[in-house]
């Protein structure tokens, strides 16, 4: 049966008001360990997400309500995003690699490692029009047993990297953050914002015409614990899990307004059929809420129509 508690917005900039929603929150499943990486799938109406410690991904069906159990054991799986294919691409903190299932359910890997070297642990990953795979690489599946197989790093730092579409070649487009984490491209895909969760800020990167980051300014700044995954809206206002709920920035970076929850918020998507279903992980559960917003839409890759 499904929880629900009070919906309790806090608004800070006025801005905020028209981003509200159900009076309700909706709890749809609880009792995991690390609830991560919320990811939709339209075409099947739903959602997957991870449990890292469990060693399992989740799938949550949007038209009978029930939770079921996609993959396991999942590599410790964290973050995911679906391509413009439909596919889902996962990060793998226990396997070191990023991975894409295919439509008739086999596992293709897509980085697993830099220079000879293996990854840490990928964490987050977004897709861009051009078909390119970027995605960050903290240490936290291998700094213990806990969310993965505790481990030396190889390659010594942390950093953000980019899989080119046609070679497949990992390239590190970002190598001064200490703990990077979520990461989404603005509308148009000419900027990135990206979270290093141990500075606690979100920084704004410009994306050149060479698929290369110049910038880097620092966007935002969490005031509540630190910030994990972010998404963006149709507007491009950027929500960010922080420890005391969901923030909501302006895109000229003011933090206008605050969705609490009861639990540390780790990541969230929008999904549904009109991109106005937020879910949410957080600790050890997922929930959901309706808004009176619609998640991003972003360009289509060329080969892409519709």
């Amino acid at each position: 049966m499904v929880d629900v508690i009070k919906t309790t917005f806090e608004v800070l900039d006025e801005r905020f008001r028209r981003c509200n929603g159900d009076e309700w929150t909706q709890r749809l499943y609880t009792g995991c360990r690390w609830t991560e990486g919320p990811a939709y799938l339209p075409a099947g109406r739903y959602l997957v997400f991870s449990d890292i410690p469990n060693d399992r991904m989740l799938r949550f069906d949007e038209t009978t309500g029930t939770v079921g159990v996609f993959r396991a054991p999942a590599g410790y799986t964290n973050g995911h995003t679906v391509d413009r294919q439909g596919r889902l691409i996962s990060c793998e903190q226990g396997t070191r690699r990023v991975t894409r299932t295919e439509h008739d359910g086999s596992i293709t890997v897509l980085a697993d490692c830099y220079d000879g070297k293996r990854l840490n642990s990928p964490n987050d990953v977004v897709e861009r029009a051009d078909g390119s795979i970027w995605f960050t690489d903290p240490s936290y599946g291998i700094d213990s047993d806990y969310e993965g197989h505790k481990a030396a790093s190889e390659i010594g730092a942390c950093h953000v990297y980019r899989i080119a579409p046609d070679t497949g070649e990992v390239r590190i487009v970002a190598d001064d953050f200490l703990r990077p984490n979520g990461l989404a491209f603005s509308l148009d895909e000419r900027r990135l914002y990206i979270v290093d969760t141990r500075n606690k800020h979100i920084r704004l990167f410009d994306v050149t015409e060479d698929a290369t980051l110049s910038g880097g300014q620092v966007f935002a700044t969490c005031d509540a614990g630190t910030f994990d995954g972010i998404r963006l809206d149709d507007a491009g206002r950027v929500w960010a899990a922080a420890h005391d709920g969901v923030h909501c920035f302006d895109p000229d970076g003011t933090l206008i307004g605050k969705l609490h929850l009861p639990e540390i918020v780790s990541n969230l998507t929008f999904g549904g059929p009109k991109r106005n279903d937020l879910y949410i992980t957080a600790s050890s559960s997922l929930y959901a809420l309706r808004l009176n917003v619609t998640g991003a839409r972003y360009p289509q890759s060329p080969t892409t129509h519709g």
